[in-house]
């Protein structure tokens, strides 16, 4: 896609009656392919000149300028212009952690998000599987049972009546926690699967079945117990996986993503994404985390970091998991839960599993990256990383990386930067875990939970994203949440524990140049300077300047990658 020239008809934005145009364009007077962005105003979120008017970039999508109007119309006089009249230019939006192939699959199984109890679920699950043909499993992700009147664990029991004969399994809104009714618990036997979960004091490692009093699965599995039913639900081919990533990738650049972290992708995915890439055919920039210590790992162990020629895909980084999440009790914790006494979570892996998959990551040069919820997984993940990285914690560019860091006791949050780790964490997290944050975790270890201003002050460095699509993949609601630190409707007044908010420039770096530093890629995008890539997007006002409350329906108008548009609103 580099090589081609833009063509005029790309570059103007349909009419509707009356209207006048949203972008303008004068007619092409040479032939060297250079393109001139006119806007009201250009954030580079570069310190050497952090806002521009005008902006010049050649045919492959270089940046060759930035500065005022007529600065840059002088020095390109016969340049193709774009005029973006009274919008704001900013740099690509990065989400440095979401999960491509399953924001794809929400296109395709039963939307479960905001259900506001189990007759509502029933009720999306019966439109749903009209559909489907008799005896195919009924697969959705969503739910939430804090979002409930009663806030327990749902059962088997209240999918059966509904669906006696169609096996049903319904991921929670975090993907640690799965829900299946008898049919499928029924299918893992047909299919061939374990039968020792039937055991009724038998658990897994690293996981929970959630068991009545006495013994019997309820129906919901907890993190490593997920497989046990997983497993018997038809993997997608190939052809199903491509659509799904297409769907997804569409769906982030309508968004003003011009870049993903896709935090825990399989070898079979990635050749995948290689074809879609050879074709031509990804619209933006894919940084893919090998999933966990696997076929992927050692495919990067035995052939090296990968970059595709394009650079719009890569993968030099292993996604690993310490513990489960908080919404389902599974984030591993130093001390009970404050309302589930006895319960302190689970480690996903061994201390002695993963000290040997982060020894592995390091020695092939890989990126780790380690999913780490609970105060106790995020110690045990710093712990592992002192370790092995030893002296070379603060004298080699490793950029380790943290995902999610949401709760730290107040002896390990300084860590981070005294280790070089990036704090890789998601803004929404904060403001849809709020009404039972503290709950879980009591008045005192709350003062830990989501604290980004704490951290960055301590001297780390914050990469901003949304885990997709256990939240929404709008970076805007990103931004809204890290500066407000509220609900949509501006809740609790002056935010919750405010004193972590970040500035909106701070946020916006977290999506930007942060983002682009934890994916060893801030020397092409990130800001935009000479040299770099043209990946920005157009947005009907400035995200640093506009009142919050604008700020989460903000007009996404274009998003560009290597100069050309991706996405343009109609």
């Amino acid at each position: 896609m580099r090589g081609t020239t833009i063509l005029a008809s790309m570059l103007v934005m349909a009419l509707s009656a009356g209207a006048a145009p949203a972008f303008a364009q004068a007619p092409r007077q040479d032939a060297q392919g250079v393109t001139v962005l006119l806007a009201q105003r250009i954030e580079t979120m570069d310190p050497a000149r952090p806002r521009a008017e005008a902006m010049a970039y050649d045919a492959d999508g270089g940046i060759l300028a930035l500065g005022g109007r007529d600065e840059v119309l002088r020095r390109y006089p016969g340049a193709t212009r774009i005029d973006a009249g009274g919008a704001t230019v900013v740099p690509g939006l990065i989400d440095a952690h979401g999960h491509m192939l399953g924001l794809g699959m929400t296109f395709l199984t039963a939307d479960l998000v905001d259900s506001t109890d189990k007759a509502d679920i029933l009720e999306r699950l019966r439109g749903f599987a009209k559909d489907l043909p008799p005896g195919a499993w009924l697969v959705g992700r969503g739910w939430d049972q804090n979002d409930w009147p009663q806030k327990d664990f749902p059962t088997a029991a209240d999918l059966d009546a509904a669906f006696p004969d169609r096996p049903v399994w319904l991921e929670r809104i975090d993907g640690h926690a799965g829900w299946a009714n008898s049919a499928a618990m029924a299918a893992v036997k047909a299919a061939g699967g374990r039968t020792d979960w039937r055991q009724r004091e038998w658990q897994p490692d690293g996981g929970r079945i959630v068991r009545d009093a006495q013994g019997r699965a309820t129906g919901v599995f907890v993190d490593g117990a997920m497989s046990i039913i997983g497993d018997a639900v038809p993997a997608p081919d190939e052809a199903a996986t491509e659509r799904m990533l297409r769907l997804a990738m569409r769906d982030a650049v309508a968004h003003g993503l011009t870049g993903v972290h896709d935090a825990g992708v399989s070898l079979g995915e990635m050749r995948v994404y290689r074809k879609l890439a050879d074709a031509g055919e990804i619209p933006m920039r894919i940084t893919a985390f090998a999933d966990g210590d696997g076929a992927a790992l050692q495919w990067l162990c035995d052939e090296g970091l990968y970059q595709h020629p394009s650079h719009r895909l890569k993968m030099r980084t292993v996604k690993l998991y310490i513990d489960g999440a908080l919404g389902s009790r599974g984030a591993a914790l130093l001390q009970d839960y404050s309302d589930d006494h006895g319960n302190r979570g689970l480690l996903v892996m061994t201390p002695e599993q993963y000290d040997a998959a982060v020894s592995k990551a390091r020695r092939c040069g890989v990126q780790a990256a380690t999913h780490a919820i609970g105060d106790r997984g995020n110690r045990i993940v710093l712990d592992t990383y002192a370790k092995e990285l030893g002296g070379a914690a603060t004298s080699t560019d490793h950029r380790w990386r943290i995902e999610h860091a949401q709760v730290l006791s107040p002896e390990d949050l300084p860590r981070l930067a005294a280790l070089h780790v990036i704090a890789s964490m998601q803004p929404t997290h904060a403001t849809s875990d709020m009404p039972w944050a503290a709950d879980r975790l009591g008045p005192d270890r709350v003062n830990g939970a989501y604290a980004w201003r704490k951290l960055r002050d301590s001297g780390a460095r914050l990469a901003l994203g949304s885990d997709f699509p256990v939240e929404s993949v709008d970076p805007r609601l990103g931004l809204y949440a890290a500066e407000t630190r509220t609900d949509a409707q501006g809740l609790p007044a002056g935010g919750w524990h405010p004193e972590d908010k970040l500035t909106p420039y701070e946020s916006l770096r977290g999506f930007t140049l942060d983002a682009a530093y934890a994916g060893f890629a801030e020397g092409e995008v990130g800001s935009l300077a000479p040299g770099k890539r043209a990946d920005f997007v157009v947005f009907d006002g400035d995200p640093l300047a506009v009142d919050p409350a604008r700020l989460r329906s903000l007009p996404v108008k274009a998003t560009y990658v290597d100069g050309k548009p991706v996405y343009e609103a109609p």
